[in-house]
């Protein structure tokens, strides 16, 4: 029953996203979205913690310490800024860095935001829900200036315009550079 629900949800946030993708003029990556959350690593642990209400990745972190699934997802989808960070040449704390994502994978991303968030708010959503959920852990975000501007951006537009200028403003502007 969960492994049916899991999938349900996770199809209904991949056509979601594969919709908005679609009207920015992303045919590719809305088709290729998320294929990696159908495979055994990632769909066995969200059918196994799945809730419903919020992604299982997150149950699956706060049961075992860290989540197998993310680990397996970030590192096949660019659409993460996660995926973005690499060594640094510098001599940094820690010494990872955040990269520059390319613009239509920050575009991509907020696809991924809008959807994740019309799957888990329902009928609470609003356009300001993917901002103000991006807001909630922005300090923990190690995302390189560059992506976060643009993300930033396209985030605040959406709460303020809609999608459909966000959307026309990403597919007539940001994705024509």
């Amino acid at each position: 029953m969960k492994a049916w629900k899991h999938f349900k949800t996770i199809t209904y946030h991949k056509y979601l996203v594969m919709k908005g993708c679609f009207q920015v003029g992303l045919y590719y990556q809305g088709i290729m979205h998320d294929m990696s959350k159908y495979s055994p690593t990632e769909f066995l642990v969200g059918a196994k913690y799945y809730q419903g209400d919020r992604s299982p990745n997150n149950a699956e972190r706060e049961d075992i310490g860290y989540s197998s699934s993310w680990l397996h997802h970030k590192g096949r989808n660019k659409h993460h800024y996660e995926y973005w960070i690499d060594y640094s040449s510098k001599n940094i704390p820690g010494g990872m860095a955040p990269a520059p994502m390319p613009r239509r994978y920050v575009v991509e991303m907020l696809m991924d935001r809008i959807a994740a968030s019309k799957v888990y708010k329902k009928e609470a959503y609003t356009d300001s829900s993917p901002l103000e959920y991006y807001l909630s852990g922005k300090e923990r975000v190690p995302m390189h200036e560059k992506t976060k501007r643009q993300l930033e951006k396209l985030l605040s537009m959406l709460a303020k315009e809609g999608e459909e200028k966000t959307f026309a403003y990403i597919k007539n502007h940001v994705l024509r550079k």
